[in-house]
C-alpha cells in the first residue's frame, strides 16, 4: 500500500497522503456544520468517500470535486478525486481526466511547462494552460492551472522530473487543489530567478528552466475569486479512536466574508516567509505547517524514539496508542498553545478493511526538524488557512495558520 506522496513544493515541506491544536481528533470533538450547501461559498469534502476515486484510494484521503471550462465557452466538465491540499498552491489535474481543454503543444516559439516535485522521490510534469475554474456556487475565475501530462514537450524530462507519475492511478489521485497560504505556486522565486527547477520553457522537444511573472504562474484558485478570497476554512468531524469508515465535511471558502465563515473561538499563528510556525517535541524544535495533502503525522522523534516503526514500513507502530504532546508557536513568538495528539500501531489500524480514516497514524518525516501536522490534525475542528496579504476578520492579515 501506498502511504502518498511528501511535497517538497519549492521551499516549503508539504505532504500527500494521511491533527490537533486543542483537541486529539476523537469522535466527541466535531465542528459546527457550516451553513449552506454544495453551492455557495461550500465545498463539500469526503475524507475516503463518495468523491474519492475508491480504486486508488489510500487512509486519510480528502477530496473534493472541481468544474474546469474551456475558457471562454459552455464546455465544461465537473471532476472528482482532487485531493484537497492546504500544503500547495493551485490546480493541478491529470489529462486523462479532462476532456474539455485542447491538448497543450510545445511548439518553435516555447510552451510552459511545470515540475513538482515530492519529498518521496517522484514528481508530476505537465503544461501550464488556462481554465475557467468554478469552486461551488462561486463565480467562475479563468487562471492558468497545471495540465499533469508525462508526455508533454520532450522525450526526455528534465532530471527533476525524470520519473514523473504518468497518470492518476500511479499518483493515486486525479488532481490536487491546493488551497495554501499563498497566491502562487512559486511567488517571486520564480519571477526573478530562471534557474528555479519548477518552471521550463519547452521547444519543440527542448526544455529548459525559465522565469514566469506572477500573473502567469499557477494560482490558488480561491484568492482569485471575487469576494471569498481571503482564505479557507476546513471543517471535518472527529473519528472515533480505532478509526472510521468515511467522514463528510466542508472546505468552506472566506473568512469573515459570509455569514456562514464568521471566525469562532480560534487563535491564530503567523507564519515565516515559508509558511511555517515551529513545532517544539521532546525538547526539538521543528519548522511545521498544516496540511489537509498529507495523510498522518510526519515528524521524526528525536532519540531515544518512543514510536518504533513497523517491520517493513514508514508507519509507526507503538506496541499501544500513545499519547503525545508538542507546542506550536506563531513565527511572531506569540501565540504558543499545546498540541495534544495520539500515535497508533498502523499496522493493527488498518488490519480492519472496513476504517480507512484515522486519528492516530503518522510516520518520519525524511527531513528531521519538519513537523508535518496531517490530516489527523484536521480531524475534529475548523481549520482557518490565511492568505497572504488579506485581511481575514478578527484572525488578521495573512498569511496565518488559525484553529
Amino acid at each position: 500500500m501506498k502511504s502518498g506522496k511528501i511535497f517538497l513544493f519549492l521551499f516549503l515541506a508539504i505532504t500527500v497522503g494521511c491533527g490537533g491544536g486543542g483537541g486529539d481528533g476523537g469522535g466527541g470533538n466535531s465542528p459546527p456544520p457550516a451553513t449552506g450547501g454544495a453551492t455557495g461559498n461550500i465545498l463539500p469534502v469526503t475524507v475516503n468517500g463518495a468523491l474519492c476515486s475508491a480504486t486508488s484510494s489510500y487512509p486519510n484521503k480528502a477530496c473534493v470535486s472541481v468544474t474546469i471550462c474551456a475558457p471562454g465557452t459552455s464546455n465544461c466538465q465537473t471532476i472528482n478525486d482532487i485531493l484537497l491540499d492546504t500544503g500547495s498552491f493551485g490546480l493541478r489535474i491529470f489529462k486523462q481526466a479532462i476532456t474539455v481543454l485542447p491538448p497543450a503543444t510545445a511548439p518553435a516559439t516555447g510552451a510552459l511547462a511545470e515540475c513538482i516535485q515530492f519529498a518521496d522521490g517522484t514528481s508530476i510534469w505537465g503544461a501550464v494552460q488556462t481554465a475557467t475554474v468554478i469552486l461551488g456556487g462561486e463565480p467562475a475565475v479563468q487562471i492558468p492551472i497545471q495540465v499533469i501530462d508525462r508526455t508533454f514537450g520532450t522525450p526526455t524530462l528534465p532530471a527533476v522530473c525524470s520519473n514523473a507519475d504518468p497518470d492518476p492511478a500511479t499518483a493515486r489521485f486525479t488532481g490536487i487543489l491546493g488551497v495554501g497560504l499563498f497566491i502562487q505556486d512559486c511567488g517571486p522565486a520564480c519571477a526573478n530567478v530562471g534557474n528555479n527547477n519548477v518552471y521550463f520553457t519547452c521547444n519543440g522537444a527542448t526544455c529548459s528552466g525559465t522565469t514566469v511573472p506572477l500573473a502567469s504562474q499557477v494560482q490558488n484558485p480561491v484568492s482569485q475569486l471575487p469576494q471569498d478570497n481571503n482564505g479557507v476554512i476546513v471543517q471535518l468531524p472527529g473519528v472515533p479512536a480505532g478509526g472510521a469508515s468515511t467522514v463528510s465535511g466542508n472546505l468552506v471558502l472566506g473568512i469573515g466574508t459570509q455569514s456562514n465563515n464568521v471566525p469562532s473561538s480560534a487563535t491564530s499563528y503567523s507564519v515565516g516567509q515559508a509558511g511555517n510556525f515551529s513545532t517544539v517535541f521532546n525538547g526539538r524544535t521543528y519548522s511545521s505547517f498544516l496540511d489537509t495533502g498529507s495523510n498522518g503525522y510526519f515528524f521524526s522523534p528525536p532519540p531515544p524514539s518512543p514510536l518504533p516503526l513497523c517491520p517493513g514500513s514508514a508507519w509507526f507502530c507503538p506496541a499501544a496508542t500513545t499519547d503525545l504532546s508538542a507546542t506550536n508557536t506563531a513565527a511572531s513568538g506569540s501565540p504558543s498553545g499545546a498540541v495534544p495528539f495520539r500515535i497508533g500501531n498502523f499496522t493493527s489500524l488498518t488490519s480492519n478493511a472496513a476504517n480507512n480514516v484515522f486519528a492516530e497514524i503518522g510516520g518520519p518525516f525524511p527531513q528531521s526538524f519538519s513537523f508535518d501536522w496531517g490530516l489527523p490534525f484536521f480531524l475534529g475542528k475548523n481549520v482557518y488557512v490565511g492568505f497572504e496579504g488579506k485581511a481575514a476578520a478578527a484572525l488578521g492579515t495573512g498569511p496565518f495558520w488559525a484553529y
